[in-house]
């Protein structure tokens, strides 16, 4: 890449002069880069204008879990579910992310008890008292993206299965805390598994985070099985997920053949996952969605 001038405009759209804005970021990436670590591409980070933009469509997504949480019951369809984030988020001007994204027929991904990911609304598919379930909610407000999902607990829920949906919300929080500019998503996952395993349970390595805002899924991979100190190094304009999913017990899992969607534990056991949406800043971090 040609070596921009102080007075040039900055490679991230921003307006401002080079000088100004990403010169001494591309410094210390240099030197990250010249250390062998992994270092996020220009494309990745984003600018203040995009930023905002994304904390526009994460206000609807937020909002839309909001109204979910307000309404689910014992005796609702997934289909229902579907339904009223379809309608909550038109109404507020926002596209349900999922819908039709490489043939998701759905607006949102409903997995219940031993459903990892992706589970497909349907009318059929009706909640019971003591299920647990994720609603995963992805926005598109003027071509930016947000994405976060919250577990939900459906009437009397033994103790066990309620303690796999907290563990996996601490598990969700304390890679939060990890999340430090010029840090590795490495010390994020490790945070992650540490305490999934303190607890017994395990940590989905197929699936995990993933970097977002311009697409819907974009650089990089977020994985929660690799060790603190390796993985991209978090530079400030980054944004991505985590959304670690813990097995109660074993971490193997499996898609459906039918749907080609839903994803399973391999043991019938029950799964939890939290998402949230997370920006690295000059001094941290901020939550963008939850």
């Amino acid at each position: 890449m040609r070596k921009l001038r102080k007075d040039e405009p900055c490679w991230c759209r921003s307006q401002k002069p080079y000088g100004e804005c990403h010169a001494e970021f591309d410094k210390k990436i240099e030197i990250y880069r010249k250390k062998f670590h992994k270092v996020p591409p220009r494309s990745i980070i984003k600018n203040e204008f995009q930023l905002e933009k994304m904390r526009e469509s994460a206000k609807i997504n937020i909002a839309v879990l909001d109204y979910v949480g307000e309404h689910i019951r014992a005796g609702m369809t997934t289909e229902e579910i579907d339904r009223m984030v379809y309608e909550k988020t038109t109404a507020m001007g926002g596209i349900p992310a999922p819908l039709n994204y490489e043939g998701f027929p759905k607006s949102v991904c409903t997995s219940i008890n031993e459903q990892v990911c992706h589970g497909i609304p349907s009318s059929s598919v009706e909640l019971v008292d003591g299920d647990i379930i994720n609603v995963d909610c992805s926005t598109i407000l003027d071509g930016y993206f947000s994405d976060s999902s919250r577990m939900f607990c459906i009437g009397n829920v033994t103790p066990e299965n309620r303690r796999l949906v907290d563990v996996a919300k601490e598990c969700v929080e304390l890679g939060l805390k990890q999340v430090k500019p010029w840090g590795h998503l490495g010390d994020v996952a490790q945070a992650v598994n540490d305490h999934a395993r303190a607890n017994g349970y395990s940590v989905v390595r197929e699936v995990g985070g993933h970097g977002i805002g311009l697409e819907f899924h974009e650089t990089p991979f977020v994985s929660y099985v690799i060790k603190k100190g390796t993985g991209m190094v978090m530079a400030p304009g980054m944004v991505f997920t985590i959304e670690p999913m813990i097995n109660m017990g074993s971490a193997d899992i499996y898609i459906d053949e039918n749907n080609g969607w839903t994803i399973y534990t391999d043991d019938e056991k029950p799964s939890a996952q939290w998402e949230i949406m997370v920006l690295v800043t000059e001094t941290g971090y901020e939550v963008m969605c939850y």
